[in-house]
């Protein structure tokens, strides 16, 4: 019984992805067209992703170490361990953020059209696609928009793991362009959505948004990796601490 019922909470999860996009999609598709009306899809999206959220059962429960500027751009970075990752980053971040994801994510059915219009996509085997993707976040900087970024690369095969190492590209880009970066944590996803088919549960889903880093006066060649290492150590010891209460 219980195989049925989480078979069928899988199953419901992704129609509650499906459904509002395809009500919506005359209007998603007007507001696709430009990158200037980008902020009017952001809007959409944020109630898209409440949608997916409460409908699961799943209660968010967002904290914030300081409010985020209104015209400010952020690089915003948070360990990735569950599709409702993207859905919560869309409900902390009330300034318009741009994903940079992986292309696979293009193949869901419905979900994958505007993934491919509105993200940043970036093939991992292929070096050249690894340069486009800076090339495009460049450009939405330079837009005003914000720029989210899963630093772990993806979700590790091995449950264990807590906090998988950084790559180096959301470090870069926040130096490069001398913007604040946010470290997020996020507590529960795992727990109540994984990626395992047959665990999850409804819930608390916890986050928290750190203070911002100021990276004015950093250089990519002296600083990066620090830069990356302490980000990286905000996170792991707020997960630890929160396992160890």
């Amino acid at each position: 019984m219980r195989y049925i019922l989480i078979s069928l909470y899988r199953v419901w999860f992704y129609i509650l992805m499906g459904i509002p996009i395809v009500i919506l999609f005359p209007v998603l598709l007007v507001l696709t067209i430009s990158e200037k009306t980008y902020h009017l899809f952001f809007k959409v999206a944020r109630f898209w992703a409440a949608v997916i959220l409460y409908g699961m059962g799943f209660w968010p429960i967002i904290k914030r170490a300081e409010p985020m500027k209104k015209d400010q751009s952020y690089m915003l970075v948070a360990n990735h361990t569950s599709m409702t990752d993207i859905m919560m980053m869309l409900l902390i971040s009330k300034n318009p953020f741009v994903f940079v994801g992986k292309k696979e994510l293009t193949k869901v059915p419905v979900f994958g059209f505007f993934y491919k219009r509105t993200c940043i996509l970036v093939d991992r085997k292929n070096p050249r696609s690894r340069k486009e993707v800076f090339d495009r976040a460049r450009k939405r900087l330079q837009d005003g928009v914000s720029i989210c970024i899963f630093p772990e690369g993806g979700v590790s095969d091995d449950i264990s793991v807590v906090l998988d190492t950084f790559k180096d590209g959301a470090f870069r880009l926040a130096i490069d362009h001398q913007i604040p970066l946010i470290p997020i944590t996020l507590y529960d996803n795992k727990k109540r959505f994984p990626f395992d088919f047959f665990e999850g549960s409804p819930g608390i889903m916890r986050a928290q948004a750190h203070k911002a880093i100021e990276t004015i006066g950093m250089r990519v060649a002296v600083d990066k990796a620090g830069f990356r290492e302490s980000v990286r150590n905000i996170i792991l010891h707020s997960l630890e601490e929160e396992q160890n209460t």
